[in-house]
């Protein structure tokens, strides 16, 4: 899901010609939010300050409390960060900093008269600053929302400048906004064993272990998911994934701290968590960490804001950096969650079956545009019972938004799905039910008559489907990692001489986030770290390579997949391979068989046969006719 393989002046052209003007009352708004925040900055005495999209556990979703930049500026993507500055030192003052996922939806939400646009990795908000800064300026950040790593950068760019960063005492931006959301006040609930496959003492024990040998007295685990994981709870304070705002502190003799709003906590959970787990408030947390006086204590520097690295200095304790202990061992699904994923992607694909099917009669006659597809879908996983949210945004995206792999439709962007064209749906769900458990993330790409596709789209789609089949039915040797098995699903697409900006794959969660670490297939380190991490059974991830030619369409074919154990007879040493989890029909009227190779043909069929043979129990009348129709042999 990333772009940076379409060239600049190109989407710069589309997203004039496709641009949806503010109204006159929200550019109004955003301009007094401006306004407001530099009167607020020049009463601290700061000379500006650095907004980014984070929240203080450094996650990929935010609440509506955090959503600071999304407040300020009306950028609605999920990667981005904005620099402002108090007084009028040179061009307009303040700049939006995105990379290539978002140069066409930054211009259509951000007003280019308020913010200039730059370019993310070309220029940051440091660099900036540094640039239009005079010297001896005091440039303001929040400590509990940027990761220390990038906090040194910054300073070491300003300060060759003269210009100093400075943390604040309170977020000038919550000063001003005066309407802000309040956290969410959802309990956080018991996730049981029996849907984990471990317990949450198996697991603590695993960390403190870990701590032993490393020799550290305690870890700080800040990231939602892996306090999830590691306490086996599971809330609803971010959309999208079932997560409890908390900390925790695990300690070496396997107990644990767990810091939580108390009005989220009930007799049950307490109960859950036993009393090795110790439940402490949220507001105690910054406090609790001058207890650590002394002693080592091994902090993610990717995952952990410098508010903590901070304060753990401040207390005289020696924070050291290393990789949250839970990363891993919850990439590695158990038997337990692998199961889980297949049940939650069998609902998955009956949901799927009847909106595809929808959509190939409704799209036509010119009336259905993109957020009516992505409500109906929802609609249609509406209707098990064990659906508990999406398990993200959904991209509902015709003709040229289809050739954005991170678009996210709302009313201003949102445009009637075209007849004669191509459709990109990229979705999921978060599945709970009594026995088993799931997070899904399916795209699929179909042809929206009447008409044909042109041939340039049915070579793209076969090409992209070549490289999926490639990479689902690869096998490789125990240690190997993503970056090396990502050619496999280009290498169709280069002998045409095209490609696609984004990672091949990522990991998904088990009921949890949908991008999930360390693991990754892609050439690149790109946003997700993990490029380099090997493989291992259990482990899950997607595989997801497409095809965008801006402006006009894009494709992309993904399922999610499962890195299991594989026996080759006559092999030296332990070989691994993936199990397809994603039983949804591909569009027939997108793939020229003649391109596919024998092997190849009997891979589209042999998945048609388990996809019918999965999905048609759950289905009757027209969508299961339409179901044997697009599953039948090529």
């Amino acid at each position: 899901m990333r772009l940076r393989d379409a060239p600049q002046a190109a989407l710069a052209r589309w997203a004039r010609a496709n641009r949806q003007k503010d109204t006159p009352m929200l550019m109004n708004a955003h301009e007094a939010r401006l306004t407001d925040l530099r009167k607020e900055l020049q009463k601290r005495g700061l000379s500006g300050f650095i907004v980014p999209i984070s929240d203080e556990h450094m996650g990929e979703y935010v609440g509506s409390y955090a959503e600071r930049l999304k407040w300020l500026t009306g950028f609605k993507g999920s990667v981005g960060s904005a620099a402002v500055l108090a007084g009028d030192y040179s061009g307009k003052g303040a700049a939006m900093f995105t990379d290539g996922r978002y140069t066409v939806q930054v211009r259509e939400q951000v007003s280019g008269e308020l913010y200039d646009y730059e370019d993310v990795p070309a220029t940051g908000p440091a660099e900036w600053i540094a640039k239009h800064a005079p010297k001896g300026a005091r440039i303001g950040y929040d400590a509990w929302l940027h990761g220390i790593e990038w906090v040194e950068a910054a300073e070491k760019v300003l300060a060759r400048k003269g210009i100093e960063l400075v943390p604040v005492d309170g977020n000038p931006v919550d000063a001003i906004w005066q309407d802000r959301p309040e956290p969410s006040a959802a309990p956080a609930v018991p996730y049981g064993d029996k849907l984990a496959g471990r317990s949450s003492a198996d697991k603590r024990a695993e960390i403190a272990d870990w701590l032993k040998e490393e020799g550290y007295d305690a870890t700080i685990v800040t990231a939602l998911d892996s306090v999830a994981w590691l306490l086996n709870i599971r809330g609803a304070d971010i959309d999208k994934m079932p997560v409890a705002l908390s900390y925790v502190i695990a300690r070496a003799d396997g107990t644990a701290d767990l810091f939580i709003a108390k009005d989220k906590v009930s007799s049950d959970l307490v109960q859950h968590l036993g009393n090795a787990v110790t439940v402490r408030d949220r507001a105690d947390f910054e406090p609790a960490l001058a207890e650590f006086a002394g002693k080592t204590v091994a902090v993610d520097p990717e995952r952990a804001v410098a508010g903590i690295f901070h304060a753990l200095n401040d207390a005289g304790a020696k924070p050291a950096r290393a990789t949250d202990p839970a990363i891993l061992p919850k990439a590695i699904k158990t038997a337990a969650e692998q199961q889980g994923h297949r049940d939650a992607q069998a609902r998955d694909g009956a949901a799927l079956v009847r909106f595809l099917r929808w959509i190939s009669e409704e799209a036509p006659k010119g009336h259905v545009d993109e957020l009516s597809a992505a409500a109906k879908l929802r609609e249609f996983r509406g209707i098990s019972p064990d659906l508990k949210d999406a398990s993200f945004d959904t991209i509902s995206a015709a003709a040229g938004h289809a050739a954005l792999p991170h678009y996210k439709v709302d009313e201003d962007s949102n445009i009637t799905i075209p007849p004669s064209s191509i459709y990109l749906c990229d979705s999921g769900g978060q599945y709970l039910g009594d026995d088993s458990a799931g997070t899904t993330d399916i795209t699929r790409t179909v042809w929206v008559g009447p008409g044909e596709p042109s041939a340039e789209m049915i070579d793209r789609n076969t090409r992209v489907l070549k490289g999926y089949i490639q990479l689902d039915t690869a096998r490789f040797p125990l240690g190997t990692n993503g970056g090396q098995l990502d050619t496999l699903a280009r290498m169709h697409l280069w002998q045409a001489g095209v490609d696609y900006g984004h990672g091949t794959g990522h990991g998904v969660g088990s009921f949890l986030a949908v991008h999930e670490g360390p693991q990754r297939i892609s050439k690149s380190g790109g946003a997700f770290a993990g490029t380099g991490t090997p493989l291992a059974a259990g482990m899950i991830l997607s595989n997801e390579p497409g095809y965008y030619k801006p402006g006009e369409y894009g494709i992309r074919i993904e399922n999610l997949i499962l890195t299991v154990p594989v026996e080759i007879e006559g092999a030296e040493g332990d070989w691994l391979g993936f199990e397809t989890l994603t039983f949804v029909p591909l569009d027939r009227r997108l793939i020229d068989a003649d391109m596919l190779t024998t092997s190849e043909r009997e891979w589209v069929d042999s998945y048609h046969a388990k996809v019918r043979a999965l999905l048609a129990p759950q289905l009757d009348g027209e969508d299961l006719a339409w179901l044997e129709a697009e599953t039948a042999p090529l």
